[in-house]
């Protein structure tokens, strides 16, 4: 099989990023086998640019009737706009900031940054419980596993060395038919972890079976685990369809470029107001009654009583903007006792006053350039 996007990646290291290198890709891409029917939707949230979930996408859309949808996040400028050129979906931004829908995934290809985390100031829930080392491949491990369908497809590419006992009990927790390998490339020390999650149970058959494989691997030195072999050992993979139809893709935070990307691509309900408000035709008419006060009110505080007017002979012309305010309507009641005594009541209401300000256009005109204030 031939990789089509491998040779326009750049393959280095910055910032925690450890590319997955081309051997490694295709013999995890001999493992998968698409759907016969619907959308599989694939999802990196450390995408780099987008390479290795592209490669996945072209090799699963191996016909017409196979359909795939590739959704990524990205943290680096550059790269996030070397991914957006690749796949479908990309955010440029931290993958915390993000509002996914969880568990509507088919298949989760996770090559997170590696590196130790020195604290929780954020709050993130990356404290570790069970005793085992903060790492950031366990952080974002904990916040994408979520986003993966029951039935969904792990791929998980981290340092071999990771995987401390916390780890291989959260993986046994939440997968089935676990198989860990060596990357063949070992510049970066990898494994490559693939299983298909499942509804958590704790203490069953499925979690003894996955720990055990697990703990096979770890214990065993580096010189005897296995490697990810060329081809597929045991049957393949199936990426399931996703389940779930409409799905939120969202970055909490966004910059203006990226804002004009989005509007550019996918146009907002604004450039077609008119047309799905159905306002095309529509022509104003006078009222058929004059105006009272309280509909004038309603008018002036929507904005609609604004622009330029002109007098009916042609000889005035304004530019006025209408708006309302609040005030207080206060009345006084005089009531007798009887006993010579008398009762004052003083009512106050509030009420909208509308008003209108207009510059005076009119040529030759005695206030011509003034403000006035119309009540």
């Amino acid at each position: 099989m031939a990789l089509m996007f491998q040779r326009i990646a750049r393959n280095y290291t910055k910032n925690g990023y450890f590319p997955t290198d081309s051997d490694t890709t295709e013999r995890i891409l001999n493992f998968l086998t698409p759907c016969k029917t619907g959308v599989m939707r694939l999802f990196d949230p450390c995408a780099g640019e987008g390479v290795a979930l592209a490669e996945c996408a072209r090799y699963l859309q191996q016909s017409p009737q196979h359909h795939v949808e590739s959704f990524a996040v990205e943290y680096d400028k550059d790269r996030a706009a070397q991914a957006k050129q690749l796949l479908s979906r990309c955010l440029q931004g931290d993958f915390q900031d993000t509002v996914i829908t969880p568990r509507c995934f088919s298949l989760l290809w996770l090559n997170p940054p590696y590196g130790d985390l020195v604290g929780d100031k954020a709050q993130t829930g990356s404290q570790s419980k069970g005793g085992g080392k903060k790492r950031l491949e366990k952080l974002f491990f904990k916040q994408s596993a979520r986003l993966l369908q029951y039935g969904g497809i792990l791929v998980l590419i981290v340092p071999h060395y990771t995987l401390d006992r916390e780890f291989i009990r959260w993986l046994a927790a939440g997968f089935e038919d676990l198989r860990v390998y060596l990357a063949p490339e070992q510049q970066f020390k990898q494994a490559v972890v693939l299983g298909i999650r499942r509804r958590t149970r704790s203490d069953d058959d499925v979690y003894q079976r996955g720990m055990a494989v697990l703990n096979a691997f770890i214990g065993l030195d580096i010189d005897n685990k296995p490697v990810l072999p060329k081809t597929a050992d045991k049957p393949c993979y199936k990426i399931p369809a996703a389940t779930q139809q409409d799905i939120r893709f969202n970055a909490l935070r966004i910059d203006p470029q990226q804002f004009a990307e989005e509007i550019k691509r996918y146009p907002c309900l604004w450039q077609q107001f008119s047309h799905q408000m159905m306002e095309t035709g529509i022509t104003h008419r006078r009222p058929l009654m004059a105006l009272s006060k309280w509909h004038l009110a309603l008018a002036l505080a929507a904005g609609q009583v604004s622009g330029v007017v002109h007098s009916n002979d042609g000889k005035k012309t304004y530019v006025i903007k209408g708006d309302t305010f609040k005030d207080k309507k206060q009345s006084v009641e005089i009531r007798p006792q009887g006993n010579g005594e008398i009762q004052e009541i003083r009512t106050s209401l509030d009420v909208f006053v509308p008003q209108i300000k207009a510059i005076d256009m009119s040529r030759n005109s005695s206030t011509f350039g003034e403000i006035l204030t119309i009540k």
